[in-house]
Formats: structure tokens, C-alpha cells, sequence
């Protein structure tokens, strides 16, 4: 009766997916905000007056408390304490405070003039709201990493994990799509509307938050059902020396240094690919932001296709590996001058599109296969703190290096004109992060032999045991 009692609710298909389809929303709303100010661009700069250098610092803004402040592996100490529960609900309240900060700033509902800490008064408090959203965002992923692995282990670990990756995609189409259109609609000829599109944002991060809520509920069910609870023996308890134990396993630095080297390949280039369609591909502003959204729009089918095949048939090295390969391949492409028509441009983002289904897919259900499950929130922390220092650096890097020696029309920018920039610099230098992507995965598939992590192996018990067998 108590074994029955046990399976009674993680085994039952519909509250596994069903818990799953609620935290991934609430991330979706997340993922919104993450590149919202990204297809804007072009209008901040021509009606705003903002420089790349001021955008890329806006952005890097992102990681900022919590590469310099340690603060997601705070959050990940307290995740491995408190629980999912408590560190998914104090997650979500931070992004709406640091969201209501960008609202703050971009609407200029206070006067903004003059500088703040040296900088332009609006640019400094909207990259304050996105350095506290940032901290929100990443310690609601690293909840929502060990969520699913508390619900799915065993079962369809990486297809859960792709699915939910999926839906937080949408956000980010959405948010590559919708922006200019919703302000240049709600906006005037003299002013868009720039802040609307924040404003939605805020409005569906206190929709996420609600849906956590409801989350919490079903999360005391299931510890209710299974004796589950997040309080564990002393034995089991999580021990601060527990970090220094996982910072010692080369696989997890492995996987940590190829995670920073591929989403800097990735997420900072979202960043500035609207303005790259406008000024190397010649796309109008207003619709620039269409052809980026089709690459989220792919993750939502390959990367859960992906993920099931890892959880059936393994090879989750190799699948990292040939997505190191693809981002390396994308990139150079897109750096090649001659290669500047619109049509390019939308092959190569689906390609690009299909390497980030690739690696994600296999990269985040490998973690549990190497570190111990009351660990997890700590190593998932370590792994994005080491992320962060990529999407914190990397749109730094990109706005500098843009104003610094991209610009192709100096003199009429002296003059006051609008600036046109040239982005084979900044594209070979993404391309550079799937270079060294492909040593690290090369590396990480020679740990996995020699230490047995089971990388190549399905994730579903029965068919890793089927495999074994086999061999």
C-alpha cells in the first residue's frame, strides 16, 4: 500500500507534465524581459540618442550582482536549504522589481537628466533593474532546473528539460518580434512608444508569478504523496564544503566552461541581431526583429526532439559537440561581408536555430549524471555564475568594439547623423566562442570515458540498462 501510495502522483503522466507546463510559463515570462530592449535598438539610438556602447552596457548589466555579488550562488545555497518552493517565489518577486526599475527608466517617469555614478542618468538606473532582473531570471532557471529533476529523474529527463526550454523560447520570439511594432503602434511620429513593450513584460512576469504560486501547491502534493521534503538527513544535508567538493570534479568545470563559451555564442549575439539585419542585411527597423524570432521558434520543436532522443538513445557528448560545431559554422557565415542578402540571413538563423536545440538539449540533463542530487541547485548556481561572467563580458565587448572600429560613417556620425555599423569583427569574434566550444566538448567526451558519467547513455533507466546490456 505505501509503495502504491509512492507512485501515486510523480508516475502519473499528467502531474509530471502538468507541473512542468506551469514553471515553464512562468519562465517564458522571464525570457520575455531577457531580450526586450533587444530589437529597439535602432529606435533607442535614433530617437533616445544611445550609443552601441550605452546598449552593450544596459545588457552586460545582466550579470553583474551576480558574477560580481555571488549572488546566484547564494541562491543556490539557498535553493539546496529552503527548497524550490520558497526560491522560486523570492525569484519571481525579483524580476518584477528589477523589471519595474527598466519600466522606471525607459519611460522616464522620473526626470532623467544628467549622470548617475558617471553615467547617463537612464541607461544607469534601467542597467540597475536589469542587473536585479537578472538575478531573479537566473535563480528561477536553476529552481526550475532541479523542479524537473525532481519530478522526471528517471523517467523523460531530457525531453522535460527540452520542452521547457521550448516554452521559455516563445518569450524570446516574442520578445525578438513584438517590441517595435507595439511601439511604433502605440507611439507617435516624433516618439514610439518604446516603454510599452517593457510594460507588457511586467504584466505577464506577475502572471508567471501567480502560476508559481499555483506550482507551490502541487509541489506540497507531491512531497505529500511521496514523502518528499526538502528538509533531508543530516547526512544527506547539503554542506557548504560541498561546494568546494563539486568545484573539484573536472566534469562539472567541463560542462560549466562549455556552457559560458556556447551561450555567449548565442544569447549576447540575440542581443544585437536586429540591429545586425538592419545594417548588414538592409531589413527595415520596424520588422527587423522578425528574422531573430524564427530562431526561438525552431528551439520549440528540436530541442524536445533532441532531448528525447538523449533520454532514449544517449549520445548526449557527441550531441554537444556537433552543436559546437554548427555555432563555429553559423558564425563564420554570418561574418563573411559578401554574404548580404536578407534570404542568408534567415537560413543561417534557422541553422543557428538548430544549434541551440542541439546543445542545451543534452548540456543540462548531463548535470545530474554528475553531480548528486542534493547538490544539484548549488552546481546548477556555479554553472550560471560561470555563465554570467559570458552574458555579462560578451555584450561589453560587442557595443564596445562596435563604436570603437565598426562604424563605416564616421564623419556624418560626427555631425550627428545616424551611425552604420559593419559587424564582421563582432561576428568573428562569436565565432571564436564555438571554437573553443569544440575543444571543451572534445574534452568533456574523454572525461566521460575515463570517469563512466554515462553521457553517451539514455537517460530512462531501462534504456540505459538495455544498453549495458547490450555491450
Amino acid at each position: 500500500m505505501t509503495e502504491a501510495i509512492k507512485q501515486s502522483l510523480r508516475d502519473k503522466k499528467g502531474a509530471r507534465w502538468g507541473a512542468l507546463a506551469v514553471v515553464s510559463f512562468t519562465m517564458m515570462t522571464g525570457y520575455y524581459i531577457n531580450y526586450v530592449i533587444s530589437p529597439l535598438k535602432p529606435i533607442l539610438e535614433e530617437y533616445m540618442g544611445w550609443s552601441s556602447a550605452d546598449f552593450g552596457l544596459w545588457n552586460s548589466a545582466y550579470g553583474w550582482f551576480n558574477v560580481f555579488f555571488l549572488m546566484l550562488i547564494f541562491g543556490g545555497l539557498i535553493l539546496d536549504k529552503m527548497g524550490v518552493r520558497f526560491t522560486g517565489l523570492g525569484a519571481a518577486i525579483t524580476m518584477i522589481i528589477g523589471t519595474s526599475l527598466q519600466y522606471i527608466a525607459i519611460s522616464e517617469i522620473i526626470p532623467m537628466d544628467g549622470l548617475l555614478f558617471g553615467v547617463d542618468k537612464q541607461i544607469a538606473i534601467g542597467a540597475l533593474g536589469f542587473g536585479v532582473f537578472g538575478v531573479g531570471v537566473e535563480i528561477a532557471g536553476i529552481t526550475v532546473s532541479k523542479i524537473i529533476v525532481k519530478w522526471f529523474k528517471g523517467k523523460e529527463l531530457a525531453l522535460a528539460m527540452g520542452l521547457e526550454m521550448a516554452t521559455a523560447r516563445i518569450g524570446t520570439a516574442l520578445a525578438l518580434a513584438i517590441p517595435v511594432p507595439i511601439a511604433m503602434a502605440l507611439g507617435t511620429d516624433v516618439m514610439p512608444a518604446v516603454s510599452a513593450p517593457v510594460a507588457l513584460g511586467l504584466g505577464l512576469l506577475v502572471a508567471g508569478f501567480i502560476a508559481f504560486i499555483w506550482y507551490t501547491f502541487m509541489d506540497k502534493k507531491l512531497e505529500k504523496s511521496e514523502g518528499i521534503t526538502d528538509e533531508v538527513s543530516e547526512e544527506e544535508a547539503f554542506k557548504v564544503k560541498d561546494i568546494f567538493t563539486i568545484m573539484a570534479n573536472k566534469g562539472f568545470w567541463l560542462i560549466a566552461l562549455l556552457c559560458v563559451l556556447f551561450y555567449s555564442g548565442v544569447f549576447p549575439f540575440l542581443y544585437y541581431a536586429s540591429d545586425l539585419m538592419v545594417n548588414k542585411y538592409g531589413v527595415d527597423p520596424e520588422f527587423a526583429g522578425t528574422i531573430p524570432s524564427l530562431l526561438p521558434f525552431g528551439t520549440i520543436l528540436l530541442t524536445p526532439f533532441f532531448g528525447n532522443i538523449y533520454d532514449r538513445k544517449g549520445r548526449g557528448a557527441t550531441i554537444m559537440l556537433i552543436g559546437s560545431i554548427m555555432l563555429l559554422g553559423v558564425h563564420l557565415l554570418f561574418s563573411v561581408p559578401a554574404m548580404n542578402h536578407y534570404i542568408i540571413a534567415i537560413a543561417l538563423i534557422v541553422l543557428l536555430g538548430i544549434t541551440f536545440s542541439l546543445v542545451p538539449s543534452a548540456m543540462w540533463p548531463s548535470v545530474p549524471k554528475i553531480i548528486p542530487e542534493r547538490q544539484l541547485g548549488t552546481a546548477y548556481a556555479l554553472i550560471f555564475w560561470v555563465q554570467n561572467w559570458g552574458l555579462m563580458g560578451m555584450p561589453l565587448l560587442i557595443g564596445w568594439v562596435l563604436d570603437k572600429y565598426c562604424i563605416t560613417n564616421p564623419d556624418i556620425v560626427a555631425e550627428g547623423g545616424k551611425a552604420i555599423y559593419d559587424y564582421t569583427i563582432p561576428m568573428l569574434i562569436f565565432a571564436a566562442t564555438g571554437l573553443l566550444a569544440i575543444g571543451v566538448a572534445f574534452m568533456l567526451k574523454a572525461e566521460d570515458k575515463k570517469k563512466g558519467y554515462g553521457l553517451e547513455l539514455p537517460n530512462i533507466a531501462e534504456k540505459a540498462e538495455e544498453v549495458l546490456e547490450s555491450n
